[in-house]
């Protein structure tokens, strides 16, 4: 009887995580630092400069699942500087001209969320938060290319150097190099 219960309690464990690999405190805690300070950093130059500029758009509301695979995440392809640069600005651009060409934001944002998912394959940018980019473009009824380069672009940008400046001082090799 103890080992069924045990082995529904395994069984049911996965629906609640239990996939997810162990993660020692200290790399929980330098990841969650690092995208505190890699965060603020990126807030604080981009309002500056959409201050400086004279945008209001000075921030993307995806880079804190950016900031996830930048400081969590480091080794995966998807966090890599390509993947993170490459598939937001693609992805806004995509958004951007669906917001533009169809005006029914129901069929709007799945055709820009999917070309996306489509354009990063292609530049071999795979970036999950970039497919949400191209939704924001279309909920937010952006229809300027701007918005494509600053905030998406300038704010990608800057979280790299962020993770990467952090990430090696503390121990952790990003981006990847190729041996």
């Amino acid at each position: 009887m103890n080992r069924t219960i045990k082995h529904l309690i395994q069984r049911c464990a996965f629906y609640f995580g239990g996939d997810q690999p162990y993660v020692s405190w200290t790399e929980r805690l330098r990841s969650s630092v690092g995208s505190l300070l890699g965060l603020f950093l990126v807030f604080a130059i981009a309002k500056l400069l959409g201050e400086l500029t004279g945008i209001d758009e000075w921030l993307m509301a995806s880079l804190g699942a950016s900031a996830l695979l930048v400081f969590a995440l480091p080794g995966s392809p998807m966090a890599q500087p390509w993947a993170v640069i490459a598939g937001n600005t693609l992805s806004a651009l995509i958004g951007i001209t669906a917001a533009i060409v169809i005006p029914d934001s129901v069929l709007a944002m799945p055709l820009a969320a999917s070309l996306s998912i489509l354009g990063m394959f292609i530049l071999r940018c795979l970036h999950p938060p970039a497919a949400a980019v191209a939704l924001i473009a279309v909920l937010g009824h952006v229809t300027h290319y701007r918005y494509a380069f600053f905030p998406v672009m300038v704010d990608s940008v800057l979280l790299v150097i962020a993770a990467g400046m952090y990430s090696n001082l503390t121990g952790k090799k990003y981006p990847n190099r190729p041996n």
